[in-house]
């Protein structure tokens, strides 16, 4: 073998060598520091296994709150003292206001303005009940009987409906005088409306009975049976019935 070629298989395996020796320096360096880095921070790891371990006190539950980007605005406690947990607050119910008045039902017109309820009596507020035997002048200078016909177009409004009277319960005597609707419909109203009563002195319907009156309505007018005749004997009227309460 020639000197040339021995040299330089000398030569590598001197460089192999080298290089084992090196690695070698060097896993041992990165074993410490790892080893090192370890023990730094063990007891960080500690720490946050603490943190997280689950509990079973339920006191210590109560003061866990989630971590997240919003934590930073709802501190644990304020001026030393922690945070507590109220009850939710229970939202106050509507109050519903008790509706005045009774129900009286069945009513009879008396007369258009008078509620008969058996024996007893009641007058609507706020009119001058027109009583049945009433006579008025047509403006062709003959007489109608109004006041009946007043009386027969107010029982075929009620048409025995329930009304609801501003009393304050259904036990009266004799005859009393009060506010009544049917639904929203004010019934003294109703009446002077149509001209069939006019309103009492001081009544808030005095303008409502003034416009009747200038429209010729009702008891203001001529005999309407002359253009559509209305008569208790060809509209069948309800008989007068015992008091129901």
């Amino acid at each position: 073998m020639r000197p040339a070629t021995i040299l330089t298989a000398v030569a590598g395996i001197g460089i192999v060598i080298a290089l084992i020796a090196s690695g070698g320096q060097r896993l041992r360096t990165d074993t410490q520091q790892t080893a090192a880095a370890d023990e730094a921070t063990a007891p960080k790891r500690a720490e946050t296994t603490a943190i997280l371990a689950p509990t079973t006190d339920p006191a210590a539950s109560m003061n866990a709150r989630p971590i997240d980007d919003a934590s930073q605005f709802y501190p644990a406690s304020v001026d030393g003292k922690p945070l507590e947990r109220v009850a939710a607050a229970i939202p106050e119910m509507p109050k519903v206001k008790a509706e005045n008045g009774v129900d009286l039902p069945r009513p009879v017109a008396e007369s258009a303005g008078i509620l008969g309820f058996g024996d007893r009596r009641l007058q609507l507020a706020g009119i001058d009940p027109t009583p049945p035997d009433k006579v008025c002048n047509g403006a062709d200078g003959g007489d109608w009987p109004c006041g009946m016909l007043a009386k027969t177009n107010f029982r075929l409004f009620l048409r025995l409906r329930t009304v609801h009277c501003d009393l304050d319960n259904a036990s009266w005597s004799g005859t009393t005088t009060t506010s009544c609707t049917i639904g929203t419909q004010d019934i003294s109203q109703w009446l002077v409306e149509n001209g069939w009563a006019a309103p009492s002195e001081g009544s808030p319907l005095a303008d409502i009975g003034k416009t009747a009156k200038d429209e010729k309505k009702g008891i203001y007018g001529d005999d309407p049976r002359k253009g559509d005749p209305l008569t208790p004997e060809t509209e069948p009227l309800p008989e007068a019935l015992p008091d129901p309460l």
